[in-house]
C-alpha cells in the first residue's frame, strides 16, 4: 500500500534513542545510517526520516534577522588562547543599559538557531551574546557532524575559561547593567552548570537538558538556577537526583521542572522529530519569568 499524500514516516523511541546517540556519543554517520535502516527496513525508509530527524534552519527565523526591533552585530572578545566571536542582538529604541545573558550552544556550534534564541531574547529586553565556542577552532562550520567533531576537541577547562571571558565582556559591556544572566542548551546547558560554579558572579542560569554538576562543586554555586528536562531523556535525567540532592542540602536557589512525555532537544524548533511546542513555549516563557525576577 502507498503512503497516503502528506503522511510523514512513523519515528518511534527506539528511532529517537538511536539519533540521540549518533548526535551524543557520537556515532559515525555511516553507522548511524546502518542501524537506522536496520530498523526502518530499508536504506529508502531511513533516507526519507532523516529530513524529520535533522535540523532544518529555514524554520530557524522566528524571529528574522532583519527585524526591526532589534539590532545584531558579530563582535569579539578575549579569551583562552585568542579572540571569540559571538552573535550580540539588542532591543532597538532602549536608551539606558540592559541586563545581559550569555547563549550557550548545542554541540552542533552557533549556528541559525541559536542565533534566533539570542534575538528572541533581544526582543525581550536583553542585551543578548551568543557565543561561538568553536571560534579558535576556525569557527561553527556548515556541517553538523563537523561541529560535533570539534565540539569534541573542547576540554572542560577551556569550556569554562570561554564561558567566563563572555561573562567579563558582559559584565563589562558599555550597554550592560553589569548583571549577567546565561541559558544554555544541552551540551550548553551543561556549560551553563559549569560556569555557575566558577562565576560567583553570575547573576541566574537556565539550564536546557544539560549534565549536571559535580555534587561536590555544588557548594561553589551562588547563581540562582532554573532547570528543565525531558521527561523521555533517560541519559541526562540519571544525573537529576544527586544534583538535586546537593543544591537542597546546600540550601541553593533553583527550580526544577520535568516536561513529561517529550524528548531531549523539545525546545529545538528546527528539529521535527523531538521539538513539543507546549513543552518550549511553557519552558521559555519560564525562562523570561525567571530572567526578569533576577536580572531586572
Amino acid at each position: 500500500m502507498s503512503k497516503p499524500q502528506g503522511q510523514e514516516p512513523a519515528i518511534n523511541q527506539e528511532i529517537i534513542a538511536l539519533y540521540d546517540e549518533y548526535t551524543h556519543a557520537p556515532l559515525p554517520r555511516r553507522v548511524f545510517m546502518k542501524r537506522l535502516s536496520a530498523i526502518t527496513g530499508s536504506t529508502v525508509a531511513a533516507s526519507a526520516l532523516l529530513p524529520i530527524l535533522e535540523n532544518n534552519y529555514a524554520q530557524a527565523a522566528i524571529l528574522p534577522p532583519d527585524d526591526a526591533r532589534i539590532s545584531t552585530q558579530t563582535v569579539s572578545f578575549a579569551g583562552p588562547g585568542g579572540n571569540f566571536n559571538a552573535y550580540l542582538a539588542a532591543p532597538k529604541g532602549v536608551s539606558g543599559k540592559l541586563p545581559a545573558v550569555i547563549v550557550i550552544h548545542e554541540n552542533r556550534g552557533l549556528n541559525p538557531h541559536i542565533q534566533d534564541i539570542t534575538r528572541r531574547l533581544a526582543l525581550a529586553g536583553y542585551l543578548a551574546l551568543g557565543v561561538d565556542y568553536l571560534s579558535a577552532l576556525g569557527g561553527t562550520p556548515a556541517d553538523e557532524d563537523n561541529a560535533r567533531d570539534l565540539i569534541g576537541k573542547l576540554d572542560a577547562t577551556t569550556i569554562g575559561a570561554i564561558s567566563l571571558a563572555a561573562l567579563k565582556y558582559l559584565k563589562g559591556h558599555a550597554q550592560s547593567t553589569g548583571k549577567v544572566g546565561v541559558v544554555g542548551f544541552c551540551w550548553g546547558g551543561a556549560a551553563v552548570n559549569q560556569l555557575a560554579v566558577l562565576a560567583p558572579d553570575l547573576d541566574a542560569g537556565v539550564a536546557f537538558y544539560g549534565r549536571q554538576a559535580k555534587a561536590e562543586d555544588v557548594p561553589k554555586i551562588k547563581a540562582p538556577l532554573q532547570l528543565h528536562y525531558a521527561g523521555l531523556d533517560q541519559g541526562i535525567n540519571a544525573g537529576i537526583p544527586a544534583y538535586e540532592a546537593a543544591l537542597k542540602a546546600a540550601g541553593k536557589p533553583y527550580e526544577l521542572f520535568l516536561y513529561e512525555g517529550v524528548n531531549h532537544a523539545f525546545n529545538n524548533d528546527t528539529g521535527a522529530a523531538r521539538y513539543n511546542e507546549a513543552a518550549a513555549k511553557l519552558a521559555w516563557q519560564r525562562t523570561l519569568d525567571f530572567l526578569k525576577r533576577h536580572l531586572g
